[in-house]
């Protein structure tokens, strides 16, 4: 009993060393208790994976080959550190032959993917920026046709990862987004997206996968980390100096548009079977004896409505919010292009955010135009939002 009063008696002398004693090894126990429930979601993300590298293939089949475009730059230089721990055992044990490479410098993802070989999965580490360039070199291929129907992985690793809640179930844990996301692919549930083409008046297209942002709040949001030193009050700060900067904040803009129109029903994933050579002779037959009269359609005149509005903000983006959501038959979008002019300011929009200088632009949507990984967990929490 001498000894735990002892002991309680140095404690109190000493309270400034037994503070910063108790701090640190509070800290160190976080940390590793931290890095030992990291190697727990990794060996369990690999135990799942090396079931697929057990599954048999035929003789004449050979191994799934994938193509990584990875930003070494994303998570303010550590993605390929985190890609390396998290992803690539998990894509080795599943027996997928992969090819990573790396990006040197911005818009290098872009030229990298106009030159890319054809490959059976086509898988992104990075983040907003480093998936808008590969997109956008993909649609700008001239065998676009062929390559939209490449399969894509997309692995969050950068600051903004905008697409990933459509597609993964999200988490505090950085290890265990990447885990679920590799794991995704190797499961290989996909979902179309619809893809954004915007054309300036001179430059090639840029395409897009959330959508294009233009206004005060944009350029608020901008500026939002030079007040880093404010602190929880650096938002409202941009916004109280933007508003006393730049009053009134209200931006003209005229928009030019078609009516929208009904969605087409989705194509089958999966080609349907052949019919069989008696139910093709008589088809044939049937046709031949009574031929189906063939008549001109008349296409009618596309109607342009133009407006002129006055906001402060203008967002115009996909349903890749909810991807499942956009299967019902009733959901009406814009099948044809839409042009929007900006006049008034230079400024700049935001195009899945990045930074792009504002100028005229004709808005096109191509529906349905890549097909994308998505995790059968997220998906069954999609289905029950739309309920």
């Amino acid at each position: 009993m001498a000894r735990v009063v002892k002991g309680f008696r140095t404690l109190r002398n000493h309270w400034k060393k037994s503070t910063f004693a108790v701090c640190v090894l509070s800290y160190g126990g976080h940390w590793l208790y931290g890095k030992h429930c990291d190697n727990v979601l990794r060996r369990e993300a690999c135990l799942v994976a090396r079931e697929f590298g057990r599954q048999q293939i035929a003789p004449q089949e050979r191994l799934r080959k994938a193509t990584v475009i990875l930003n070494p730059a994303a998570c303010s230089g550590k993605a390929n550190s985190l890609f390396e721990k998290n992803a690539v055992p998990i894509l080795h044990l599943a027996g997928v032959e992969i090819t990573i490479v790396k990006t040197d410098y911005e818009g290098q993802a872009k030229k990298l993917t106009e030159l890319m070989e054809q490959t059976d999965v086509l898988i992104v580490a990075g983040g907003d920026g480093t998936l808008q360039e590969v997109v956008t070199g993909l649609l700008r291929r001239p065998d676009q046709d062929t390559v939209c129907n490449t399969p894509i992985g997309f692995i969050p690793l950068g600051s903004h990862n905008s697409l990933s809640p459509s597609l993964h179930l999200l988490s505090d844990n950085k290890v265990k987004d990447i885990t679920s996301a590799t794991l995704s692919i190797l499961k290989g549930e996909t979902v179309p997206l619809d893809v954004l083409q915007i054309k300036g008046e001179k430059e090639q297209p840029v395409f897009a996968l959330m959508g294009l942002r233009w206004g005060a709040f944009r350029d608020v949001a901008a500026t939002i980390s030079k007040y880093w030193y404010l602190g929880p009050l650096k938002t409202k700060a941009a916004h109280w100096f933007s508003t006393l900067r730049e009053w009134p904040l209200v931006r003209d803009v005229s928009v030019s548009y078609l009516d929208p129109c009904l969605r087409p029903p989705d194509l089958p994933s999966q080609k349907p079977p052949r019919p069989n050579l008696l139910y093709r002779i008589i088809r044939r037959l049937k046709n031949r004896w009574n031929p189906p009269v063939e008549g001109s359609v008349l296409e009618e005149p596309e109607q342009w409505k133009e407006e002129q509005l006055s906001t402060l903000e203008l967002f115009i983006q996909t349903h890749n919010k909810n991807p499942v959501e956009r299967v019902s038959p009733k959901r009406i979008v814009y099948k044809k292009p839409c042009t929007g002019s900006l006049y008034g300011t230079a400024g700049f929009y935001n195009i899945d955010n990045e930074e792009y200088e504002a100028m005229p632009v004709e808005i096109r949507l191509l529906p349905r135009k890549l097909r994308f990984f998505i995790s059968a967990e997220r998906r069954e929490q999609l289905l029950l939002q739309t309920q």
